[in-house]
């Protein structure tokens, strides 16, 4: 049964330090084609379990997320990576699939 609340399909990259958080976001905003860059920069740099999944966090509930990371995922444009934030785990980017509304 699915609790009630908002939810989102999202994928991340969580890394350490704010300066290779914009190196990377540089490296996506700068593509042809982000996602595919985006993929594999989950893939090589983050640091979350999920690197393994190109960064896929599959489709979570707001309240699973720490409220920083939920903040920015219900705020920011769909499909696009133009910034990045900053939790207790570190410097995430976060590209967003989809989301309730």
């Amino acid at each position: 049964m699915r609790v009630p609340g908002r939810y989102a399909h999202a994928r991340h990259i969580l890394v350490g330090s704010k300066s290779q958080a914009q190196a990377i976001l540089d490296e996506i905003t700068s593509a042809r084609k982000p996602l595919k860059v985006f993929k594999k920069m989950a893939r090589d740099y983050s640091t979350c379990t999920t690197s393994e999944q190109k960064g896929d966090l599959g489709e979570f509930h707001e309240k699973q997320m720490v409220p920083e990371f939920s903040e920015q995922v219900w705020k920011q444009e769909l499909e696009s990576c133009d910034c990045f934030i900053k939790s207790r785990f570190g410097f995430h980017l976060i590209w967003v699939h989809s989301r309730d509304e």
